[in-house]
C-alpha cells in the first residue's frame, strides 16, 4: 500500500487491484477461522467417515498429484497395501 501511495498515487487500476487482493485475503482468513483453521470445509463428519472406513464402504489413502501435470496425472496410495493401488 505504501509503495503504491508513494510512487504511483495516480495509478487507479493498481490501487483497485490492491484493494481487491486485500479484500480476498480478509475473506479467506475469515473463512479459515470459521472452519477452525482448515482451508476446505469437510464434506462428511469424521464419525461418518470412520464408520464408513471400518465397514468397508469407504477406503482410506493418500492422494498423490503430479506437480507438472496436475490436471492429468494423480494416483491414490491405499493404506495397508505395499504397492501403488490406483483409483
Amino acid at each position: 500500500q505504501n509503495y503504491l501511495d508513494n510512487f504511483w498515487p495516480d495509478l487507479k487500476a493498481a490501487h483497485e487491484l490492491f484493494d481487491s487482493l486485500l479484500q480476498a485475503r480478509r475473506e479467506r482468513e475469515s473463512e479459515s477461522q470459521e472452519n477452525n483453521g482448515k482451508e476446505y470445509p469437510e464434506h462428511l463428519p469424521v464419525e461418518i467417515l470412520e464408520a464408513g472406513i471400518k465397514s468397508g464402504r469407504y477406503i482410506q489413502g493418500t492422494l498423490n498429484v503430479n506437480k507438472h501435470r496436475a490436471q492429468l496425472e494423480a494416483f491414490v496410495r491405499l493404506q495397508g497395501f505395499g504397492s501403488k493401488e490406483t483409483g
